[in-house]
């Protein structure tokens, strides 16, 4: 099961209940596949360009707009049973997700799907990073995410065509 702390920080895209519950499922769709062993607190947090430019300057001296940034909590060395959390029985910090959702409707009519379907990738893509997961310099890396995410998307019949 996934917590999530939805957080809009920005004005030019509107936040409906449709889209959080769908960010929601993407989470839990990600949890459930990669069959977590714990129940999770996600922080997501909706911004624009601007937002996640700064952010990115910040934390990692890019300084440029991007569409999605991670900022795990965990460390799993690639293997949740060798990730370092505690767990109480409630809920385990996941991390962070940051969504410029500018960029995410830009993205979705270059590549010529909704908006819907878009941050619905750059949720499951971030989930992946959260749980360990990196495509950075790493073809297989990516390979497999691209894989998971489809995945988890197909699952929950988020496709191109809707």
């Amino acid at each position: 099961m996934a917590e999530l702390i939805i957080e809009n920080e920005q004005d030019k895209i509107d936040v409906t209940r449709e889209m959080t519950d769908m960010i929601k499922s993407v989470c839990e769709a990600v949890l459930k596949e990669e069959e977590c062993g714990f129940d999770a607190q996600i922080s997501v947090t909706l911004t624009d360009n601007d937002g996640i430019r700064k952010l990115n300057r910040d934390y990692r001296n890019i300084d440029r707009a991007t569409d999605v940034l991670s900022f795990p909590m965990l460390d799993f060395d690639g293997d949740e049973a060798d990730a370092e959390y505690d767990y109480d029985g409630d809920m385990v910090m996941l991390g962070d997700i940051v969504i410029s959702l500018e960029r995410a409707a830009a993205q979705a009519e270059e590549y010529n799907h909704s908006a819907r379907r878009e941050i619905a990738f750059l949720t499951a893509h971030s989930m992946l990073h959260l749980l360990g997961y990196d495509h950075i310099d790493n073809a297989e890396g990516e390979k497999i995410m691209r894989e998971k995410q489809n995945k988890v998307l197909s699952s929950l019949n988020i496709t191109r065509n809707n």
